[in-house]
């Protein structure tokens, strides 16, 4: 792996990189419950205050930044990082939110899919047709031992229309898609696992044959190591690029599920990756129990997003 360049330091549990056109990027502060913009050689910019747990971002076809809100987190400090924990007592329900770039105005677009509550939205992608695939990782709970299970939900940009197309899920995190827009894949936090699943049209999943009963999708990648797997970006070649904690890298997987590299980084949770600069072979990567965006150059180019 390449040098590793320092973007920004001093953070409160980064996540969520957007590489924007004009060279700055933005990230959420889960602990500080912000979005945040990075100008190189500036000092961050708080965007907006969002409340809750800003997760997962991406830029939709209005331009403006759309962020998984999981509702918040409790973090403890162990020797001087920052570490995530279980829900807040003061939790309410996580959702999508939506921030205009030029006033930092926030809108709370979904909260809910029909009856099924929103409880820990947590990464995003968008289509091509202005469409966007999210993960629900749920919650965890200290008063009463319990997890919810997860899902997929795909919902229109405007607020007008939502859908919950993949139930159950144990812990879904990363989300992205194929350069062709065909496959969705989704990273397992508890299980270290990549899923993969046909998509039909916007929203829609065909469903696969699987080895039980109801299955829809097909298990791509089951790491051989301990392995809690975070967000994920795709290579314009195909290649999947998933955080892996406690590992503290990326670990690298091809359409075909097989390992193709891991990059190690000075931080064991390492959570986030996207790409940008010349070529989109510049790989942005949040070093989240540090405080850190760090940049490093990629073997390979990103695949450019669709807004």
């Amino acid at each position: 792996m390449a040098d590793i360049r320092e973007i920004a330091t001093g953070l409160q549990f980064p996540e969520g990189p957007v590489a924007l056109g004009d060279g700055s990027l933005l990230v959420v502060e889960i602990a500080r419950k912000t979005l945040t913009r990075i100008r190189p050689g500036q000092a961050p910019q708080v965007v907006a205050e969002l409340g809750g747990g800003p997760n997962g971002a991406a830029i939709g076809p209005d331009g403006r930044c759309y962020v998984c809100n999981n509702g918040g987190l409790t973090f403890i400090n162990v020797d001087g990082k920052l570490v995530p924990g279980l829900a807040p007592a003061d939790y309410k329900g996580g959702g999508i939110d939506v921030v205009d770039l030029a006033t930092g105005r926030v809108e709370r677009l979904y909260d809910a899919c029909g009856d099924i509550p929103l409880r820990g939205p947590n990464d995003l992608v968008f289509d091509n047709a202005g469409g966007f695939w999210f993960t629900d990782l749920g919650k965890t709970f200290k008063r009463a031992r319990q997890r919810d299970r997860g899902a997929v939900f795909y919902a229109k940009a405007d607020g007008s229309f939502i859908k919950q197309a993949i139930f159950p899920l144990e812990g879904p995190n990363g989300i992205g898609l194929s350069p062709d827009g065909t496959t969705l894949y989704v990273a397992e936090t508890h299980t270290g696992r990549i899923w993969c699943y046909d998509v039909a049209a916007p929203g829609e999943i065909r469903p696969r044959k699987g080895p039980l009963p109801g299955e829809i999708g097909h298990m791509l990648y089951a790491a051989s190591h301990y392995a809690m797997f975070d967000s994920l970006a795709i290579e314009a070649g195909g290649n999947i690029c998933v955080a892996d904690i406690p590992f503290g890298g990326i670990t690298v997987v091809s359409p075909s599920g097989a390992l193709v590299e891991q990059h190690r980084m000075p931080d064991m949770i390492t959570t986030n990756i996207c790409f940008g600069g010349k070529d989109l072979r510049t790989a942005f990567i949040t070093l989240s129990s540090t405080g850190r965006l760090v940049a490093v150059d990629w073997p390979r180019p990103g695949l450019k997003l669709p807004w």
